[in-house]
């Protein structure tokens, strides 16, 4: 009788219709992929042997399916996917060589520690394409113009913004309509936000970065906000 076998675990059926329907872990994970998250999850891998293992090369997707990492790796590529992070080839590197432990890669708090980092140290230009970017995708949405986003947004989605440092401090703070919507926020919404918006931080900032505050201005004022 002739058997019909499952190329990835070895595993015979006496029907053709009974292998097609049939799923293992590894058909799973080789059909996988292309989705999004598991490949966020191989680049991950990759990453981890290169910066930590010293590996040269790349480890490749076979090799990936077959390490007994493959369900946290994918989990953090989930979580990636999810929380979209600023620069995520960069925080990615950043979580592979923090020595945090592969199963708390996953974690809100890891996030925000990097996204903070990142937005007390960036450059002014950076800061404000980024704001303005995501101004504009929020414009786009709401069919609304860009330059409304601190009149009319609602409060939660800037506390969010702020707090994932999409709507950058440079730009709220030198901008009539920018300091118009923080005063607006309760004290739930300011305190999610006080590490992102800490005022000795920016004073400081802003003091030794004069000619940076007044670019800030300068483009609030052309664009009317």
């Amino acid at each position: 009788m002739e058997k019909f076998t499952c190329p990835y675990c070895g595993t015979s059926f006496t029907r053709e219709k009974t292998l097609a329907v049939h799923m293992c872990e590894k058909k799973r994970r080789a059909l996988q992929e292309n989705e999004k998250h598991v490949k966020l999850g191989h680049y991950a891998f990759i990453r981890f042997y290169q910066l930590c293992q010293k590996f040269e090369g790349q480890k490749t997707y076979q090799q990936f399916c077959d390490s007994p990492y493959y369900n946290a790796f994918v989990k953090f590529g989930s979580f990636v996917n999810n929380v979209r992070p600023l620069y995520p080839e960069k925080y990615i590197d950043y979580v592979v060589t923090s020595g945090v432990k592969l199963d708390h890669w996953a974690r809100e708090e890891l996030y925000e520690k990097y996204a903070l980092e990142l937005i007390l140290k960036e450059s002014v230009e950076t800061a404000v394409e980024r704001s303005i970017k995501t101004m504009m995708e929020w414009g786009d949405d709401k069919e609304a113009r860009w330059e409304d986003y601190f009149n009319y947004v609602s409060l939660n989605r800037a506390t969010q913004d702020i707090k994932d440092g999409k709507v950058s401090p440079w730009l709220i703070l030198n901008s009539k309509t920018g300091k118009e919507m923080l005063s607006k926020f309760n004290d739930e919404q300011l305190q999610i936000i006080f590490h992102v918006m800490n005022p000795q931080h920016w004073a400081l900032r802003f003091k030794r970065s004069v000619a940076d505050v007044e670019l800030v201005k300068e483009i609030s004022q052309k664009a009317g906000i």
